[in-house]
Protein backbone atom coordinates (compact mmCIF):
# COMPACT_ATOMS: atom_id res chain seq x y z
CA UNK A 1 0.00 0.00 0.00
CA UNK A 2 1.22 3.35 -0.69
CA UNK A 3 2.35 5.56 1.96
CA UNK A 4 0.65 9.24 2.60
CA UNK A 5 3.66 10.79 0.56
CA UNK A 6 3.78 8.56 -1.98
CA UNK A 7 1.53 8.10 -5.39
CA UNK A 8 0.23 4.96 -5.70
CA UNK A 9 0.46 4.03 -9.32
CA UNK A 10 -2.82 4.99 -11.06
CA UNK A 11 -1.83 8.61 -9.59
CA UNK A 12 1.91 7.81 -11.24
CA UNK A 13 0.03 7.33 -15.11
CA UNK A 14 -2.41 9.92 -14.40
CA UNK A 15 0.43 12.56 -13.51
CA UNK A 16 2.87 11.21 -16.38
CA UNK A 17 0.15 10.86 -18.94
CA UNK A 18 -1.31 14.47 -18.64
CA UNK A 19 -4.33 15.54 -21.16
CA UNK A 20 -1.77 17.32 -23.59
CA UNK A 21 -0.38 13.64 -24.03
CA UNK A 22 -3.19 12.18 -25.22
CA UNK A 23 -2.73 11.42 -28.88
CA UNK A 24 -0.61 8.46 -28.29
CA UNK A 25 -2.61 6.82 -25.44
CA UNK A 26 -5.98 7.27 -27.25
CA UNK A 27 -4.65 5.57 -30.50
CA UNK A 28 -3.25 3.00 -28.61
CA UNK A 29 -6.89 2.65 -26.65
CA UNK A 30 -8.43 2.63 -29.87
CA UNK A 31 -5.83 -0.41 -31.23
CA UNK A 32 -6.44 -2.44 -28.17
CA UNK A 33 -10.56 -1.92 -28.16
CA UNK A 34 -10.10 -2.95 -31.93
CA UNK A 35 -8.94 -6.68 -30.91
CA UNK A 36 -11.22 -7.36 -28.32
CA UNK A 37 -13.87 -6.75 -30.70
CA UNK A 38 -12.10 -9.06 -32.95
CA UNK A 39 -11.74 -11.31 -30.41
CA UNK A 40 -15.53 -11.26 -29.29
CA UNK A 41 -16.99 -11.45 -32.40
CA UNK A 42 -14.11 -14.77 -33.26
CA UNK A 43 -15.99 -16.20 -30.66
CA UNK A 44 -19.68 -15.34 -32.03
CA UNK A 45 -19.37 -16.60 -35.09
CA UNK A 46 -16.42 -19.79 -34.40
CA UNK A 47 -13.86 -18.66 -36.55
CA UNK A 48 -10.93 -16.32 -36.69
CA UNK A 49 -10.93 -13.51 -39.12
CA UNK A 50 -9.95 -15.13 -42.60
CA UNK A 51 -10.29 -18.40 -41.12
CA UNK A 52 -11.81 -21.14 -42.99
CA UNK A 53 -14.19 -23.48 -40.79
CA UNK A 54 -17.40 -23.70 -42.69
CA UNK A 55 -18.40 -26.90 -40.71
CA UNK A 56 -17.90 -24.82 -36.52
CA UNK A 57 -19.27 -21.52 -38.32
CA UNK A 58 -22.19 -20.08 -36.37
CA UNK A 59 -22.84 -16.67 -39.22
CA UNK A 60 -20.02 -14.47 -41.06
CA UNK A 61 -18.82 -11.68 -40.80
CA UNK A 62 -20.08 -8.45 -42.84
CA UNK A 63 -17.99 -5.57 -43.02
CA UNK A 64 -17.71 -3.07 -40.13
CA UNK A 65 -19.82 0.44 -39.46
CA UNK A 66 -18.52 3.12 -37.75
CA UNK A 67 -19.18 3.90 -34.45
CA UNK A 68 -17.85 7.51 -32.12
CA UNK A 69 -16.54 6.37 -28.86
CA UNK A 70 -16.19 9.34 -25.78
CA UNK A 71 -13.31 7.91 -23.03
CA UNK A 72 -11.31 9.44 -20.57
CA UNK A 73 -8.20 9.72 -23.28
CA UNK A 74 -10.51 11.50 -26.03
CA UNK A 75 -13.30 10.80 -28.34
CA UNK A 76 -12.27 7.40 -30.50
CA UNK A 77 -13.80 6.12 -33.89
CA UNK A 78 -14.18 2.82 -34.06
CA UNK A 79 -15.03 -0.06 -36.67
CA UNK A 80 -17.26 -2.14 -35.07
CA UNK A 81 -17.71 -5.54 -36.79
CA UNK A 82 -20.68 -6.73 -38.48
CA UNK A 83 -22.39 -9.81 -38.71
CA UNK A 84 -24.61 -11.63 -41.65
CA UNK A 85 -26.85 -13.15 -39.13
CA UNK A 86 -27.71 -11.38 -35.60
CA UNK A 87 -26.43 -9.08 -34.59
CA UNK A 88 -23.08 -7.78 -32.64
CA UNK A 89 -22.48 -4.81 -29.94
CA UNK A 90 -19.18 -4.47 -28.21
CA UNK A 91 -19.65 -5.46 -24.31
CA UNK A 92 -17.69 -2.34 -23.16
CA UNK A 93 -20.00 0.13 -24.89
CA UNK A 94 -22.86 -1.17 -23.03
CA UNK A 95 -24.68 1.55 -20.46
CA UNK A 96 -23.08 1.64 -17.03
CA UNK A 97 -20.23 -0.28 -17.32
CA UNK A 98 -17.00 0.76 -15.69
CA UNK A 99 -14.83 -1.64 -18.63
CA UNK A 100 -13.96 2.50 -20.55
CA UNK A 101 -11.92 3.34 -17.77
CA UNK A 102 -10.47 0.00 -17.29
CA UNK A 103 -9.30 -0.05 -20.78
CA UNK A 104 -7.71 3.56 -20.34
CA UNK A 105 -6.46 2.30 -17.06
CA UNK A 106 -4.30 -0.55 -18.85
CA UNK A 107 -3.21 1.29 -21.57
CA UNK A 108 -1.87 3.84 -19.16
CA UNK A 109 0.11 2.29 -17.01
CA UNK A 110 1.57 -0.36 -19.49
CA UNK A 111 3.15 2.40 -21.15
CA UNK A 112 4.81 3.27 -17.53
CA UNK A 113 4.68 0.01 -15.78
CA UNK A 114 5.53 -2.18 -18.68
CA UNK A 115 2.74 -4.35 -20.62
CA UNK A 116 1.09 -7.07 -18.25
CA UNK A 117 -0.32 -10.06 -18.89
CA UNK A 118 -2.37 -10.10 -15.89
CA UNK A 119 -3.90 -6.66 -16.06
CA UNK A 120 -4.89 -7.79 -19.99
CA UNK A 121 -6.93 -11.15 -18.26
CA UNK A 122 -8.02 -8.93 -15.67
CA UNK A 123 -9.55 -6.28 -18.14
CA UNK A 124 -11.16 -9.16 -20.48
CA UNK A 125 -12.36 -10.65 -17.85
CA UNK A 126 -14.27 -7.20 -16.68
CA UNK A 127 -16.06 -7.40 -20.27
CA UNK A 128 -17.49 -10.27 -19.81
CA UNK A 129 -15.24 -12.38 -22.65
CA UNK A 130 -13.89 -15.77 -22.22
CA UNK A 131 -10.80 -15.41 -24.63
CA UNK A 132 -7.64 -18.11 -24.79
CA UNK A 133 -4.61 -17.18 -22.92
CA UNK A 134 -2.73 -16.82 -26.29
CA UNK A 135 -5.15 -14.09 -27.03
CA UNK A 136 -4.48 -11.85 -23.65
CA UNK A 137 -0.96 -12.51 -24.67
CA UNK A 138 -1.38 -11.42 -28.20
CA UNK A 139 -2.97 -7.65 -27.03
CA UNK A 140 -0.39 -7.95 -23.92
CA UNK A 141 2.10 -7.41 -26.70
CA UNK A 142 -0.11 -4.94 -28.61
CA UNK A 143 1.38 -1.53 -27.43
CA UNK A 144 4.82 -2.60 -27.41
CA UNK A 145 4.73 -3.97 -31.23
CA UNK A 146 3.73 -0.55 -31.70
CA UNK A 147 6.91 1.21 -29.97
CA UNK A 148 9.03 -1.62 -31.82
CA UNK A 149 7.74 -0.20 -35.04
CA UNK A 150 8.35 3.66 -34.25
CA UNK A 151 11.99 2.46 -33.11
CA UNK A 152 12.61 0.27 -36.28
CA UNK A 153 10.87 1.77 -39.19
CA UNK A 154 12.91 2.99 -42.37
CA UNK A 155 14.06 6.08 -42.49
CA UNK A 156 13.38 7.60 -46.03
CA UNK A 157 15.67 10.72 -47.89
CA UNK A 158 18.77 12.52 -46.69
CA UNK A 159 19.22 14.06 -43.34
CA UNK A 160 21.61 16.61 -43.74
CA UNK A 161 21.34 17.75 -39.61
CA UNK A 162 21.46 15.19 -36.67
CA UNK A 163 21.82 16.08 -33.30
CA UNK A 164 22.47 13.87 -30.90
CA UNK A 165 21.84 14.49 -26.99
CA UNK A 166 21.64 12.19 -23.67
CA UNK A 167 19.66 12.08 -20.91
CA UNK A 168 20.36 10.00 -17.47
CA UNK A 169 17.43 8.38 -15.90
CA UNK A 170 17.49 5.95 -12.67
CA UNK A 171 16.76 2.08 -13.82
CA UNK A 172 16.60 -1.07 -12.05
CA UNK A 173 18.57 -3.58 -13.18
CA UNK A 174 19.79 -6.72 -11.56
CA UNK A 175 18.53 -5.93 -8.15
CA UNK A 176 20.12 -2.69 -7.68
CA UNK A 177 19.50 0.95 -9.26
CA UNK A 178 21.37 2.18 -11.82
CA UNK A 179 21.69 5.24 -13.93
CA UNK A 180 21.65 4.90 -17.63
CA UNK A 181 22.11 6.86 -20.66
CA UNK A 182 18.65 7.46 -22.60
CA UNK A 183 20.35 8.88 -26.51
CA UNK A 184 17.60 10.77 -28.78
CA UNK A 185 18.95 11.19 -32.31
CA UNK A 186 16.55 14.14 -33.71
CA UNK A 187 17.07 15.00 -37.38
CA UNK A 188 16.38 17.93 -39.86
CA UNK A 189 14.87 15.95 -43.14
CA UNK A 190 15.98 17.33 -46.43
CA UNK A 191 12.45 18.99 -46.89
CA UNK A 192 13.67 21.26 -43.74
CA UNK A 193 10.69 19.29 -41.19
CA UNK A 194 11.93 17.73 -37.83
CA UNK A 195 12.22 14.39 -36.67
CA UNK A 196 12.64 12.15 -34.03
CA UNK A 197 15.07 9.07 -35.79
CA UNK A 198 16.40 7.36 -32.74
CA UNK A 199 15.86 6.26 -29.32
CA UNK A 200 18.38 4.08 -27.25
CA UNK A 201 19.44 3.07 -23.40
CA UNK A 202 22.89 2.24 -22.39
CA UNK A 203 24.64 1.62 -19.30
CA UNK A 204 27.30 4.07 -19.67
CA UNK A 205 28.64 6.92 -22.50
CA UNK A 206 31.40 5.10 -24.04
CA UNK A 207 32.79 4.97 -27.65
CA UNK A 208 31.18 1.45 -27.98
CA UNK A 209 27.64 2.46 -27.19
CA UNK A 210 27.79 5.83 -29.12
CA UNK A 211 28.84 3.62 -31.75
CA UNK A 212 26.19 0.75 -31.67
CA UNK A 213 23.45 3.87 -31.72
CA UNK A 214 24.08 5.15 -34.66
CA UNK A 215 25.32 2.23 -36.59
CA UNK A 216 21.46 1.20 -35.78
CA UNK A 217 20.51 4.44 -37.69
CA UNK A 218 23.18 4.01 -40.35
CA UNK A 219 21.59 0.56 -40.65
CA UNK A 220 17.95 1.73 -41.10
CA UNK A 221 18.98 3.93 -43.54
CA UNK A 222 20.12 7.45 -42.29
CA UNK A 223 22.03 9.18 -45.12
CA UNK A 224 23.41 12.16 -46.41
CA UNK A 225 24.35 13.69 -42.88
CA UNK A 226 26.57 17.08 -43.14
CA UNK A 227 27.27 18.19 -39.68
CA UNK A 228 26.29 16.50 -36.60
CA UNK A 229 25.42 18.63 -33.41
CA UNK A 230 25.57 17.04 -29.87
CA UNK A 231 27.46 18.47 -26.60
CA UNK A 232 31.34 16.94 -25.80
CA UNK A 233 29.65 13.57 -24.59
CA UNK A 234 32.41 11.05 -23.80
CA UNK A 235 33.45 9.11 -27.05
CA UNK A 236 30.65 10.56 -29.42
CA UNK A 237 32.83 12.44 -31.38
CA UNK A 238 35.34 9.33 -32.57
CA UNK A 239 31.81 7.77 -33.04
CA UNK A 240 30.68 10.01 -35.35
CA UNK A 241 34.15 10.48 -37.22
CA UNK A 242 33.81 6.78 -37.44
CA UNK A 243 30.40 6.12 -38.35
CA UNK A 244 28.91 8.78 -40.33
CA UNK A 245 32.63 10.01 -41.45
CA UNK A 246 30.74 14.08 -40.93
CA UNK A 247 31.75 17.05 -39.26
CA UNK A 248 30.94 17.23 -35.60
CA UNK A 249 29.34 20.89 -34.28
CA UNK A 250 29.79 21.24 -30.68
CA UNK A 251 27.29 22.61 -28.99
CA UNK A 252 27.57 26.36 -28.42
CA UNK A 253 25.48 26.59 -25.30
CA UNK A 254 26.88 23.38 -23.58
CA UNK A 255 30.31 25.01 -24.31
CA UNK A 256 29.84 28.01 -23.11
CA UNK A 257 28.85 26.27 -19.74
CA UNK A 258 31.41 24.56 -19.55
CA UNK A 259 33.58 27.17 -19.66
CA UNK A 260 32.08 29.54 -17.13
CA UNK A 261 32.75 26.50 -15.00
CA UNK A 262 36.79 27.30 -14.93
CA UNK A 263 35.77 30.95 -13.99
CA UNK A 264 34.88 32.57 -11.14
CA UNK A 265 31.00 33.78 -10.70
CA UNK A 266 31.88 37.66 -11.33
CA UNK A 267 33.70 36.63 -14.54
CA UNK A 268 30.77 34.98 -16.03
CA UNK A 269 28.46 37.78 -17.48
CA UNK A 270 31.86 38.96 -19.44
CA UNK A 271 32.95 36.03 -20.37
CA UNK A 272 29.78 35.03 -21.74
CA UNK A 273 29.62 38.46 -23.87
CA UNK A 274 32.89 37.52 -24.83
CA UNK A 275 31.92 33.93 -26.27
CA UNK A 276 28.96 34.85 -27.38
CA UNK A 277 30.07 37.45 -29.79
CA UNK A 278 32.21 34.84 -31.75
CA UNK A 279 29.17 32.65 -32.29
CA UNK A 280 27.29 35.90 -34.24
CA UNK A 281 29.97 37.09 -36.39
CA UNK A 282 29.03 37.65 -40.11
CA UNK A 283 31.58 35.49 -41.50
CA UNK A 284 33.49 32.39 -40.46
CA UNK A 285 36.75 34.24 -41.35
CA UNK A 286 35.57 37.18 -38.59
CA UNK A 287 34.37 34.56 -36.04
CA UNK A 288 38.26 33.14 -36.01
CA UNK A 289 39.57 36.15 -35.55
CA UNK A 290 37.25 37.30 -32.41
CA UNK A 291 38.42 33.67 -30.93
CA UNK A 292 42.32 34.94 -31.56
CA UNK A 293 41.14 38.08 -29.92
CA UNK A 294 39.53 36.66 -27.28
CA UNK A 295 42.26 33.81 -26.59
CA UNK A 296 44.72 36.54 -26.56
CA UNK A 297 42.41 39.07 -24.28
CA UNK A 298 41.94 35.70 -21.60
CA UNK A 299 45.65 34.47 -21.48
CA UNK A 300 46.37 36.93 -18.92
CA UNK A 301 42.99 37.03 -17.08
CA UNK A 302 41.48 32.85 -17.43
CA UNK A 303 44.26 30.64 -19.02
CA UNK A 304 42.31 27.79 -18.67
CA UNK A 305 39.95 29.06 -20.67
CA UNK A 306 41.84 30.25 -23.27
CA UNK A 307 43.38 27.20 -23.79
CA UNK A 308 39.96 25.22 -23.95
CA UNK A 309 38.86 27.84 -26.14
CA UNK A 310 41.39 27.71 -28.65
CA UNK A 311 41.51 24.12 -28.55
CA UNK A 312 37.76 23.66 -29.63
CA UNK A 313 37.63 26.33 -32.07
CA UNK A 314 37.29 23.81 -34.82
CA UNK A 315 34.43 22.17 -33.35
CA UNK A 316 32.55 24.90 -32.01
CA UNK A 317 32.60 26.98 -35.46
CA UNK A 318 31.92 24.22 -38.10
CA UNK A 319 28.36 25.48 -38.78
CA UNK A 320 29.67 28.49 -40.33
CA UNK A 321 30.34 25.94 -43.65
CA UNK A 322 26.72 25.49 -43.42
CA UNK A 323 24.13 28.53 -45.45
CA UNK A 324 24.18 31.15 -43.15
CA UNK A 325 20.34 32.07 -42.64
CA UNK A 326 20.60 28.25 -41.04
CA UNK A 327 23.46 29.20 -38.42
CA UNK A 328 20.96 30.30 -35.83
CA UNK A 329 19.57 26.71 -35.84
CA UNK A 330 22.68 24.98 -36.14
CA UNK A 331 25.17 25.83 -33.46
CA UNK A 332 23.36 23.97 -30.39
CA UNK A 333 21.03 21.53 -29.59
CA UNK A 334 18.68 23.66 -28.48
CA UNK A 335 15.74 21.74 -30.99
CA UNK A 336 15.87 19.00 -27.98
CA UNK A 337 15.73 21.23 -25.32
CA UNK A 338 12.01 21.20 -25.25
CA UNK A 339 11.60 17.65 -26.28
CA UNK A 340 13.90 16.88 -23.09
CA UNK A 341 12.40 19.05 -21.18
CA UNK A 342 8.74 17.17 -21.61
CA UNK A 343 10.43 14.24 -20.98
CA UNK A 344 12.18 14.83 -17.84
CA UNK A 345 8.78 16.38 -16.67
CA UNK A 346 7.36 12.82 -17.25
CA UNK A 347 10.35 10.75 -15.66
CA UNK A 348 10.63 12.39 -12.83
CA UNK A 349 7.10 11.75 -11.76
CA UNK A 350 8.04 7.82 -12.34
CA UNK A 351 11.53 8.33 -9.80
CA UNK A 352 12.73 4.75 -10.73
CA UNK A 353 11.93 2.97 -13.63
CA UNK A 354 11.72 -1.06 -13.36
CA UNK A 355 13.21 -2.22 -16.48
CA UNK A 356 15.00 -0.38 -19.84
CA UNK A 357 12.16 -1.53 -22.17
CA UNK A 358 9.68 0.64 -19.80
CA UNK A 359 12.09 4.02 -20.21
CA UNK A 360 11.87 3.64 -24.21
CA UNK A 361 8.04 3.04 -23.88
CA UNK A 362 7.48 6.30 -22.33
CA UNK A 363 10.15 8.03 -24.25
CA UNK A 364 8.71 6.77 -27.68
CA UNK A 365 5.32 7.91 -26.90
CA UNK A 366 6.34 11.32 -26.36
CA UNK A 367 8.34 10.83 -29.49
CA UNK A 368 5.50 9.68 -31.53
CA UNK A 369 3.50 12.29 -30.59
CA UNK A 370 6.36 15.45 -31.39
CA UNK A 371 6.93 14.14 -34.79
CA UNK A 372 2.90 14.16 -35.62
CA UNK A 373 2.94 17.75 -34.28
CA UNK A 374 6.19 18.23 -36.40
CA UNK A 375 4.59 16.58 -39.58
CA UNK A 376 1.57 19.10 -39.67
CA UNK A 377 3.46 22.32 -38.09
CA UNK A 378 5.79 24.48 -39.81
CA UNK A 379 9.13 24.04 -41.21
CA UNK A 380 12.12 23.82 -38.91
CA UNK A 381 14.32 24.76 -41.70
CA UNK A 382 12.44 26.28 -45.21
CA UNK A 383 12.68 23.95 -47.91
CA UNK A 384 14.23 26.35 -49.93
CA UNK A 385 17.40 27.41 -47.80
CA UNK A 386 17.45 23.17 -47.59
CA UNK A 387 17.66 23.01 -51.75
CA UNK A 388 20.86 24.67 -51.44
CA UNK A 389 22.88 21.72 -49.44
CA UNK A 390 21.74 19.65 -51.77
CA UNK A 391 23.34 21.28 -55.15
CA UNK A 392 27.11 21.42 -54.79
CA UNK A 393 28.86 25.00 -53.91
CA UNK A 394 30.95 26.55 -56.33
CA UNK A 395 33.75 25.58 -54.88
CA UNK A 396 33.02 22.02 -54.78
CA UNK A 397 32.50 21.97 -58.67
CA UNK A 398 35.05 19.33 -59.65
CA UNK A 399 38.30 21.40 -61.17
CA UNK A 400 38.53 21.98 -65.28
CA UNK A 401 41.60 19.93 -66.62
CA UNK A 402 43.60 21.28 -68.80
CA UNK A 403 41.98 18.77 -71.72
CA UNK A 404 38.87 19.68 -70.87
CA UNK A 405 39.36 23.76 -71.23
CA UNK A 406 41.02 22.95 -74.49
CA UNK A 407 37.44 21.21 -75.83
CA UNK A 408 35.37 23.81 -74.19
CA UNK A 409 37.46 26.61 -76.16
CA UNK A 410 37.17 24.26 -79.50
CA UNK A 411 33.52 23.80 -78.97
Amino acid sequence: MAGPDRMTIEEVVQKVLRDEHADVIRESVRAVAAELMEAEVSQLNGAELGERRPEDRATQRNGYRPRRWDTRAGEIELQIPKLRQGSYFPGFLQPRKRSEQALVSVVQQAYVCGVSTRRVDQLVESLGLRISKSEVSRIAGLLDEQVSAFRERPLEGRCPYVFVDAKIEKVRDGGRVARKCVVIAHAVHETGRREIIGLDVGAAETEAFWTESLRGLVARGLVGVQPAISDAHPGLKAAIARVLGTPWQRCTVHFLRDLRGHARRDQHDALGAVIRSIFTAETGEQARQRVRDAVSQLERRIPKVAALLEDAEPDVLAFYASPAEQWPKLRSTNPLERFNREIGRRTDVVGIFPDDASVIRLVSMLAIEANDEWLVGRSYISQKSMSTLMTPRPEEKPPITEEKEVELLAA
